[in-house]
């Protein structure tokens, strides 16, 4: 397990990047709206819920702490989330069980402010769950879904073609898959050998001809998706994914 995602800052860090408002995120003046909320966007910007059947499943892999599952159950009947960090997942379960968590909001140095993250009145606890996983390596009874999130995740793999090859099975015929990445590869996460579009004429290429070839599924649509972490109240992370939903073709 890479263990950069077990830490107590990283922990703050994605519980105020999933939950907190503008305020206690970004409390300036700058034009930078767009990229808030973003696992809220990946929700109601990437699923196309008019192409969803009645009680329809859907799974957040690489879920971190849960807020784009938690914003599904408002949509879908039943939920997964699944995340590699145990750190993460035990934050989510708090969460689901008693919607409201302590968060550490970072100002600089060692100071800083402790807060509570509130899940929203419309998200529907009950139809949510959250495990522990390896998105390279998913339980085989895992069963299948009517929309499958992978938001932020491809890039943090060690071998993304492992989840590629696995995604046909996990989205039904005429399920949707929606996936986010900036394509920030490291070594320290995936070999330089394993990262998309090394044959290909970039990052987004590979993925589609990963995707489009022995995956099944044809793209719906591209676009970009900006985003931003807060670090501490004069440091952010920025960052620009691109984003793209796909459908499983009914062969």
């Amino acid at each position: 397990m890479h263990t950069l995602y077990e830490s107590d800052d990283l922990l703050n860090q994605y519980l105020l990047f999933h939950y907190a408002s503008k305020e206690r995120l970004f409390p300036y003046n700058f034009p930078i709206s767009e990229a808030l909320d973003f696992s809220k966007r990946c929700v109601w910007e990437g699923v196309d819920f008019d192409l969803l059947p009645n009680k329809a499943r859907a799974l957040d892999l690489g879920c971190s702490v849960g807020r784009s599952a938690f914003e599904m159950t408002q949509m879908f009947d039943s939920v997964v989330g699944i995340d590699y960090s145990e750190t993460f997942i035990d934050a989510a379960k708090i969460l689901k069980n008693t919607g409201r968590l302590a968060v550490d909001r970072l100002v600089s140095g060692l100071q800083s402010i402790s807060e509570e993250v509130v899940l929203e009145p419309d998200v529907q606890r009950d139809r949510v769950s959250f495990e522990v996983g390896n998105a390279e390596n998913l339980r085989e009874d895992l069963g299948d879904f009517d929309c499958v999130l992978a938001c932020n995740l491809i890039c943090r793999l060690s071998n993304p073609k492992a989840l590629l090859d696995r995604l046909s099975s996990l989205v039904r015929p005429n399920g949707q898959l929606f996936m986010t990445t900036p394509f920030t590869w490291l070594e320290s996460f995936t070999p330089k050998d394993r990262w998309l579009g090394a044959n290909a004429e970039d990052s987004f290429s590979g993925l589609r001809e990963a995707l489009e070839g022995q995956g099944g599924f044809k793209l719906l649509k591209s676009w970009d998706m900006p985003f931003l972490i807060r670090e501490h109240s004069r440091k952010f992370q920025f960052s620009i994914a691109q984003a793209s939903r796909w459908v499983r073709i009914d062969e």
